[in-house]
């Protein structure tokens, strides 16, 4: 029964114009997904990752990290379309300070590193098709940030969604859109060779590789861990933090016993019964930020010594095709981990960073942080934090869509400075100049309620 749904799956792949390799990727999935292979790892397997060198220690002189920028390009995951947030466009051109973006803040962080250290600095975006068209139009209005020889962007693959019944191609006429979904961020490496702009890189001197989300302005291009990733000579390397009680569940780094490799844990790859040992803060320190840099030309060669498949460990993704409708089809996803690949290259390694390069917008929660007072926007465009951030929980049936979080603070966020927390229940609108102190809460009061101009919120 399987065998008939690979031969569906690379039949419908092919029609929708895949390239050959990724569908050989694809393949290899298929083929561990068949024969029962999870991708689980178990606590019992692996040790935990400990004595990784901290960002804070190193010291890398201008002429260093000027070479090491030159010759490094920046890549931004963007295909995604935040539709948690109830967006139908790209993430990253979601309005993070008045009239600026997501990408506008990214582009001005490049553009000034480009001008401070006299580099190249390339700025490339990993699209996908729902992406893509929006993207560029943005990209338009910033006519200087285009590389000479080099595209903007370039395509994340695409593949079907099967049934988890049969592993065959699911259908869903009510839009068959629906019936495909992306591989996973662990597509990186397979779409930068297959669109040919790892060798458009490489042909244009560039040697180095910094990758990160684009919803992580914390994730800005940095000199210093440019200049200790290239001197460290390493092939891959992966920026970790301290993980604090917030941060239990999340990819984590851990070394596998049977090789001593580092290798990436996900939350989808841990069995139920390792689930409190690998939260286990104390035991497990570090998690993964989604940040991390490697070696194109290591990359070239290991992809062509191994037929253009890079061997990423499966992730098997369990969801409804219609994800707004749990009586859809059960269809499984086949995905991978772009910081995965810490397995892949002889002599990975992670270095740990401050907690200041991990500002993930996941939530209206957090673009409520991100426009308010508790971060600054420097000359640079990078985000500088001025008091610990507040524990923001707003009312997911009020505020979980951007269209009804916008419609309640129509003059921007209040201020949260003072704030150690806001709870927010009910239908609150925000007037203008509103202050939060200490812990605040608002609670639901059956009917639409409004928060005066200049009002102070706490818990008196």
């Amino acid at each position: 029964m399987s065998e008939r749904g690979l031969e569906l799956a690379r039949q419908k792949m092919v029609d929708g114009g895949v390239a050959e390799q990724a569908i050989e990727v694809f393949a290899r999935f298929y083929a561990q997904l068949e024969s029962g292979e999870t991708g689980v790892i178990h606590e019992a397997d692996v040790d935990p990752l400990v004595d990784v060198p901290r960002l804070a220690d190193l010291e890398v002189s201008d002429d260093e990290a000027r070479a090491a920028l030159d010759a490094t390009c920046i890549i931004k995951l963007n295909g995604g379309l935040g539709t948690s947030m109830g967006m139908d466009r790209a993430k990253s051109l979601l309005e993070v300070r008045p009239g600026r973006s997501f990408l506008d803040l990214i582009v001005g962080q490049v553009r000034h590193l480009r001008q401070a250290y006299d580099v190249r600095l390339p700025l490339l975006f990993m699209d996908s098709f729902r992406t893509r068209d929006d993207t560029l139009a943005a990209l338009a209005g910033h006519d200087d940030v285009a590389t000479e020889g080099l595209p903007a962007d370039f395509l994340q693959n695409r593949e079907p969604k099967l049934r988890a019944d049969d592993l065959t191609p699911v259908e869903w006429d009510a839009d068959p859109s629906l019936t495909w979904c992306p591989p996973g961020h662990g597509d990186l490496y397979t779409a930068l060779d297959v669109s040919g702009v790892l060798q458009t890189l490489l042909d244009a001197g560039f040697r180095y590789a910094s990758v990160s989300n684009s919803d992580n302005l914390g994730a800005a291009p940095d000199p210093t861990v440019a200049g200790w990733f290239a001197a460290s000579g390493a092939p891959y390397a992966a920026e970790v933090c301290r993980r604090t009680p917030a941060d239990v569940k999340g990819g984590h780094l851990v070394v596998r016993r049977s090789d001593g490799r580092l290798i990436l844990r996900e939350t989808a790859q841990t069995p139920k019964d390792d689930e409190a040992a690998a939260g286990d803060i104390a035991k497990h320190p570090y998690f993964h930020t989604n940040n991390l840099w490697f070696d194109l030309r290591v990359l070239a060669d290991t992809l062509r010594e191994n037929g253009g498949v890079l061997g990423l460990p499966l992730i098997r993704n369990v969801k409804t095709v219609d994800p707004g409708d749990p009586s859809s089809p059960q269809v499984i996803q086949v995905e991978s981990a772009m910081g995965a690949a810490v397995e892949v290259f002889d002599g990975a390694t992670a270095i740990e960073v401050e907690r200041s390069r991990f500002l993930p917008v996941k939530t209206t929660n957090d673009l409520l942080l991100l426009r308010s007072d508790v971060y600054d926007v420097g000359d640079d465009d990078r985000l500088t934090r001025r008091v610990d951030p507040p524990a923001v929980d707003l009312d997911g049936a009020h505020y979980k869509l951007i269209g009804d979080f916008d419609a309640r603070f129509p003059h921007g966020a209040p201020s949260l400075r003072g704030a150690t927390s806001l709870r927010v229940r009910g239908d609150w609108t925000f007037g203008r100049d509103v202050v939060v102190r200490g812990d605040a809460a608002l609670e639901d009061e059956g009917a639409p309620g409004t928060v005066p101009d200049a009002a102070v919120l706490d818990r008196g």
